[in-house]
């Protein structure tokens, strides 16, 4: 069950287990297309109109600062939000400001070992994400 799950990353997290973080972490899990602070605020007005607005941003800010969601800065600098923690790229769509993770072990193994063998001066590489741009065809 999600309710359990985040429980469980929220006590991983040092953070206690509030009505108001388990509302965020269901929006952002229900939220699957990397939602705006306002799309996630909207979601939860919407479900529970007594959580304050300042909480909800908050509660976002907290959960990038601990690393149970990660921004992603679209095109336009619109700041988006990413609940999937599990190494991943994104397909960002230029017509429809459309992001889609892109999963490919492949491309982690060849990237990685790029870095690695480039070995950039006074930088070390924690973390890869690309963000490839184009235009998704109509199905």
């Amino acid at each position: 069950m999600k309710k359990e799950k985040h429980k469980i990353e929220l006590k991983n997290s040092n953070l206690k287990i509030t009505p108001q973080r388990m509302v965020v972490l269901e929006a952002l899990n229900n939220l699957k297309d990397h939602p705006t602070a306002d799309k996630i605020k909207e979601y939860v007005i919407k479900y529970h109109p007594n959580i304050a607005v300042g909480t909800i941003y908050k509660t976002l800010d907290t959960f990038v600062e601990k690393g149970l969601v990660k921004k992603v800065k679209t095109e336009k600098d619109i700041m988006r939000y990413d609940a999937i923690l599990e190494k991943h790229h994104h397909l960002y769509c230029e017509d429809t400001e459309h992001i889609e993770d892109f999963f490919d072990n492949e491309l982690n193994d060849i990237l990685e070992k790029y870095f690695k063998k480039k070995k950039i001066p006074n930088f070390k590489v924690k973390d890869i994400k690309l963000q490839i741009i184009g235009t998704f065809n109509n199905k």
